[in-house]
């Protein structure tokens, strides 16, 4: 590691070898567990052996995919491509405390098969975690009951359900409080797209359970296979596939933007996408087919 020092303009980091095997990290406060993820996973990809990870921090806090997003949509999705990763969250943690555990089993590949989301076909089922930490049990209910009412509404009441996950206050194990809630809608052509809302002091629970309803009916309005933050996460997968990944994105974000000229810098692929900022787009690229 060269550069890493206050005001440097210049970063050189050589990696020496991937490794499989048990690591664990701790954020050592509410840093975002997902986030730490996002810089592990694309690694852990073509390990030579399965990595177990136990990540410490903050499973549901801003500006940050919640876990139960990184557990019922990204991890979906990595299995289409051939990636299998499976996530346990012994813990949850919110800001400011942190405290949060989570549990990752990463199983390698020799290659990723590419992702091919053109067309996002019907809605058949929407599913849900409406959770609160060391806070009455209620809150996490009208978490739920807010988004399903709103959802249903709106013609999409058929196979709906949200699940929710309180804690007695002498059993409640978290550092807290917290709440949040993640929805998620599954397709007949195998598209996951997902949404989430949290919890915040003076923030009614009604209010947290329609944030996160409205986004996903965004998201649902239009013709999108992935939502706006799974579209900015693929970039990287999707570059490296052995072969055309294509997905339809409701809003081309300045993230997705950003990620697309990193990764074509890296990896020296070229992204097509159709769609301006701010836009509905399509973004298609043929892969190096990286095989590690």
């Amino acid at each position: 590691m060269e550069g890493l020092e206050l005001g440097s303009q210049v970063l050189t980091f050589v990696p020496k070898e991937r490794r499989g095997g048990s690591f664990s990290f701790d954020v050592g406060t509410a840093g975002s567990i997902s986030l730490v993820l996002q810089a592990l996973l694309p690694a852990a990809a073509f390990a030579p052996s399965p990595v177990e990870l136990t990540v410490r921090g903050g499973t549901d806090v801003k500006w940050a995919p919640p876990i139960d997003y990184m557990k019922h949509v990204f991890a979906p999705i990595m299995a289409k491509m051939g990636y299998s990763v499976s996530i346990e969250v012994v813990r949850r943690g919110h800001y400011p405390r942190g405290g949060g555990i989570v549990k990752v089993r990463a199983n390698p590949v020799s290659t990723l098969s590419p992702l091919r989301l053109e067309k996002r076909g019907a809605i058949t089922r929407i599913r849900g975690i409406s959770h609160c930490v060391r806070l009455p049990s209620h809150v996490a209910k009208r978490q739920a009951y807010a988004a399903y009412r709103l959802l249903k509404e709106e013609g999409f009441g058929g196979d709906l359900h949200i699940d929710v996950e309180s804690y007695p206050p002498n059993k409640d194990p978290h550092l807290g409080p917290g709440s949040g809630i993640v929805l998620w809608a599954e397709t007949d052509r195998g598209c996951v797209l997902g949404a989430d809302a949290l919890g915040e002091r003076g923030k009614p629970a009604e209010q947290v359970g329609e944030e996160a309803a409205g986004k996903l009916l965004k998201e649902l309005r239009g013709k999108a296979t992935v939502d706006i933050h799974m579209a900015d996460m693929l970039i990287p997968y999707m570059a490296i596939a052995d072969g055309e990944s294509v997905i339809r994105t409701r809003e081309l974000t300045l993230h997705a933007f950003t990620n697309i000229k990193i990764t074509e810098m890296i990896t020296g692929v070229k992204f097509e996408v159709q769609g301006t900022l701010g836009a509905p787009a399509i973004i298609r690229v043929k892969g190096i087919s990286f095989t590690g």
